[in-house]
């Protein structure tokens, strides 16, 4: 199911950040930053969506379980700009992600799948990550 540039066997714990920098192509549609244990199973779908999808100008949260998308999650602005560089930060707790966009908006998306840990974040779409980090 993933496409993009993948991070395995990483560990992104329960009270830990992960700060994200990238730049979207100048005519990205959309891009996500997904973090889940494998392929199969994405807790976290970070999903801006600058004309795609029937979406303009909207992040969409959602997971991936079981072969299914759930419920999609809109909520935050955004701050996203083609060809501008954005910063996400994700601190996760242990009943959710507390996701911070680069004009302070926040996104509280809930941990569905219920780990402690996970090791694996992936990108995919029309977007160039510069930067991650985890604290």
């Amino acid at each position: 199911m993933q496409k993009g540039m993948i991070v395995k066997n990483m560990s992104f714990k329960v009270g830990q950040t992960l700060t994200v920098v990238g730049v979207p192509t100048p005519d990205s549609t959309n891009f996500a930053i997904n973090i889940g244990n494998d392929d199969q199973e994405i807790t976290m779908h970070i999903n801006p969506r600058f004309n795609a999808h029937g979406d303009e100008n909207t992040v969409v949260c959602n997971s991936y379980q079981g072969g299914n998308w759930c419920e999609e999650h809109r909520e935050g602005g955004f701050p996203f700009r083609q060809g501008e560089e954005f910063t996400v930060i994700i601190e996760f707790t242990p009943a959710e992600f507390v996701v911070t966009l680069s004009d302070g908006s926040a996104i509280h998306f809930p941990n569905r799948i219920g780990a402690e840990k996970y090791s694996v974040l992936n990108f995919d779409g029309d977007v160039r990550i510069t930067s991650l980090q985890i604290k």
